[in-house]
């Protein structure tokens, strides 16, 4: 990587640590987490519940075409659920062979819409589909770039649209000595994961 692709990486990383420590702020001035659930101030609950649309009034404005193809969207949680069973399977098994520390789960699947209380029953179902499924793609993507670094550390030639988590640390297309020389090191080079006091992860073994 260039020493201004570095600079340009280091850049991005300082603004999300920026932009997480705003996040945390509005948080703090509007709800808290506590016990695994979330508290709303008191103020901030009141108004959410004045502005929930009844499910009556929400499908009497439902639009006819939404309604038809709601079917067809529901149909893709079953082999959303098989594909997580699978991978989840997967890196249950192969990730300690490999000494790849385990993605988790709950950092990618979060369901917490539940507690808005603005939202009706239906509007909460939709959020729940989206955030499993989408959740899921996230989650099945960052296992696919912990194999795909420990397998095939190499950049694509075009550019991608989509990067996961583990891409910047690949060698460049092309350049077989960096490939050839970094390897070893870069297959198992997940430092930046591994924490020794977290329940499930394991340390990153050589060859």
């Amino acid at each position: 990587m260039s020493k201004r692709a570095e600079d340009l990486l280091e850049s991005i990383r300082t603004m999300e640590k920026e932009l997480k420590e705003e996040i945390k702020r509005i948080k703090i001035e509007t709800y808290e987490i506590r016990d695994r659930s979330i508290k709303f101030k008191d103020e901030v609950r009141a108004h959410h519940k004045s502005q929930l649309v009844r499910v009556f009034t929400y499908l009497r404005h439902a639009r006819l075409r939404n309604i038809a193809t709601a079917p067809m969207i529901w149909l893709c949680i079953f082999p959303a659920l098989f594909m997580d069973l699978v991978v989840t399977l997967y890196q249950l098994v192969c990730f300690p062979v490999y000494g790849i520390p385990k993605v988790r789960r709950g950092d990618y699947i979060v369901m917490d819409r539940g507690y808005l209380a603005y939202l009706n029953i239906i509007e909460k179902a939709n959020c729940l589909f989206c955030a499993y499924f989408n959740g899921l793609v996230g989650y099945v993507a960052e296992v696919g770039g912990r194999t795909e670094q420990y397998w095939c550390p190499i950049k694509h030639a075009s550019r991608v649209k989509s990067q996961h988590s583990r891409y910047d640390r690949f060698t460049e297309f092309g350049d077989s000595n960096q490939f050839r020389a970094n390897f070893k090191t870069i297959r198992t080079d997940f430092s930046d994961l591994a924490e020794p006091d977290q329940p499930g992860s394991v340390q990153p073994k050589s060859d």
